[in-house]
């Protein structure tokens, strides 16, 4: 099943400059700020050809990456007689891998087009287009007619074009985006149109793979897995189209080989049975493949690929009655960096998936179990390298309608003031963060829920948190990573700069598992690494490595003594470089790794062996 994960990988051939041609179109990438090494990778004929769902494979599909036609125009603008110019999808508009570079606004629509033809293998079937993500309000057009639209920057989405289709010649797709960045309530993480300090440029449109699939008439839709591990158990619920009255077939692979297998009717939950099953956590990542089949008089008609783990995160208290975060029932301290997840040249999309993944493998190899995935949500793929990779994440809900106040510190014992938000911004909210949950709910790398950091439009706190309890029990969740605390959820979460501290374990009554969701932020700005020549920032500057690594030393001896306190995880500010932020522990083009990744691991192997009882 895994050479599924990577059908059609076009072999693309290595631009040596940043120059290319496809046909007789020409792209190259816009403006004059650093790039990273993938850059040159880019072929514009077929960006990021890998397949796009990991957790639902069908070999029946076509990418639409490439060269399309773009215009900027007002909002009450009609579709535009012609265009001005091509950009290259999915990098959003004004990224540099664009080619375009240009900024959109509230006041004007980002209209695109492009043409393609139905693949012979889905002629006779139902085809679906599929983005990855779209930011912000897609409205969508193929043929002239409209397809549908979505709102809602992070969370993939689908129509059944079928009906829409016109014989076997080429089709046109038009889509249209409008995305007010800061000046709507919509969310939408670190953009800003004015972008300075912690806040970036806006990212706009379509920045996540654009692609077909084939699927018959009644055809699995969705794939829900959930592993039980103290029952040696991994449930499988599907939802099917147009199949009731048939069966479900979900076959469990270990390396290739059927170890277990159930058939259910469409509509119910197969409950499956392991023995003695390989338990996933970072230093021992495996994956389960599954088969799902759709059964109509025992033959089969419709089948997707997908995989699972048995991992379970919970919290207990130790034997001095503080809550401790666990990783199948033992206390594993979770050590990572905030991952802020952009690009000098791609912005909130990586260049390739070879650069995907480096910031994943570069991570593991500088000796951190765990990723914070600040405020952005990821392209599916970036999730099951996590899997793959053993790396548990933290996943925030991308934050907006910014405006109220908080109280940081550890000794707080009141509780946090909320956000008055609109009936419209609250339903945006709502029902983004439980798309987003839904579409990564098979991911076992994931085994934190955040959805409001640092008071960024938290409103109705104890609701939104026991909501998202409710609607995914098998996870924890962290309602106010930073601050505002509230008596509810699992996590309490402070943040502090640049030394680390930790919260009470006693505040609210000790029911709470004690972390620290930031701290650090040491920065080393690095001559031409840097998204500007001046003005560049940390929370902590430094003017050498060596400075650097001594106080980041010291940093780890203290965070050791707070573990033995009761601290269960913590977080360091961060990766990469971003824009004027040289905090990172790489640069923001990936050149240079600051800290050698090997030292950073000696430093904190400590930190895991600290003993809990």
């Amino acid at each position: 099943m895994k050479k599924h994960f990577y059908l059609a990988a076009v072999s693309a051939m290595i631009f040596q400059g940043v120059h290319a041609q496809e046909g007789n179109v020409s792209w190259e990438i816009a403006g004059d700020k650093i790039t990273t090494e993938w850059a040159a990778a880019v072929d514009p004929s077929a960006p990021l050809p890998e397949y796009p769902r990991p957790q639902m494979v069908r070999e029946n599909w076509s990418n639409l990456n490439g060269l399309w036609d773009y215009a900027i125009s007002p909002v009450n603008a009609g579709t535009p007689a012609a265009y001005d110019g091509k950009i290259l999808v999915p990098f959003a508009v004004e990224s540099a891998l664009s080619g375009v570079g240009k900024r959109v606004g509230k006041d004007n629509n980002l209209w695109y087009r492009t043409s393609f033809t139905v693949p012979r293998s889905m002629r006779k079937q139902n085809v679906l287009l599929h983005f990855g993500a779209v930011d912000w309000h897609a409205e969508v057009f193929v043929n002239g007619q409209k397809a549908g639209e979505h709102k809602g920057g992070y969370d993939p989405f689908s129509f059944n074009i079928t009906e829409l289709l016109k014989g076997r010649g080429e089709q046109e797709l038009i889509v249209k985006v409008w995305d007010p960045s800061d000046d709507g309530p919509q969310p939408r993480g670190k953009q800003v149109k004015d972008p300075k300090g912690i806040w970036y440029t806006p990212v706009t449109g379509i920045w996540q793979t654009v692609w077909l699939e084939g699927v018959p008439e009644s055809h699995i839709a969705d794939v829900r897995n959930t592993p039980d591990l103290d029952a040696s158990e991994i449930r499988v619920a599907a939802r099917v189209e147009n199949g009731e009255g048939n069966q479900l077939r979900v076959t469990v692979l270990d390396k290739g080989s059927k170890i277990a297998e159930q058939t259910v009717a469409v509509g119910e939950e197969a409950a499956i049975a392991l023995t003695n099953p390989q338990q996933w956590s970072p230093s021992n990542p495996y994956l389960y493949d599954l088969k799902i089949e759709l059964l109509r008089n025992n033959k089969v008609v419709d089948a997707v690929d997908s995989y699972f783990a048995m991992r379970k995160i919970s919290m207990e208290k130790d034997s001095k009655g503080v809550q401790r975060m666990l990783l199948n029932n033992e206390f594993v301290f979770q050590y990572g960096p905030l991952d802020q997840g952009w690009w000098p040249d791609g912005l909130y999309t990586a260049p390739t998936d070879e650069a995907l993944l480096f910031d994943i493998q570069k991570t593991k190899e500088m000796g951190f179990n765990m990723i914070r995935k600040h405020v952005k949500v990821e392209p599916a793929r970036w999730y099951y390298h996590c899997d793959r990779e053993g790396m548990l994440v933290w996943q925030d809900m991308p934050s907006g309608d910014l405006g109220n106040q908080w109280n940081p510190r550890p000794g707080v014992t009141g509780v946090g003031t909320d956000r008055e938000r609109t009936a419209e911004s609250e339903a945006i909210f709502r029902t983004e963060w439980k798309a987003i949950m839904d579409a990564f709910y098979n991911f076992p790398s994931i085994v934190v829920w955040v959805p409001f950091n640092e008071a960024w439009g938290q409103f109705k706190t104890e609701e939104i948190t026991e909501w998202t309890m409710e609607h995914d029990p098998t996870r924890l969740v962290n309602s106010a990573s930073g601050g505002n605390f509230h008596p509810v959820g699992h996590i309490i979460d402070l943040h502090n700069y640049p030394e680390p501290v930790m919260p009470r374990p006693d505040l609210f009554g000790g029911t709470q598992v004690i972390t620290l969701g930031e701290f650090g932020g040491l920065g080393l700005p690095l001559e031409g690494h840097t998204w500007q020549d001046k003005d560049n920032w940390g929370y902590r500057s430094f003017d050498n490595k060596e400075a650097l690594l001594e106080r980041y030393s010291e940093y780890m001896g203290m965070l050791e003594k707070l573990i033995a306190g009761g601290l269960s995880a913590a977080v360091y500010t961060q990766t990469t470089d971003v824009e004027v932020e040289v905090n990172g522990l790489m640069t923001y083009d990936r050149k240079v790794i600051k800290l050698e990744p090997a030292t950073l691991k000696k430093l904190h192997q400590p930190l895991y062996r600290v003993k809990v009882q």
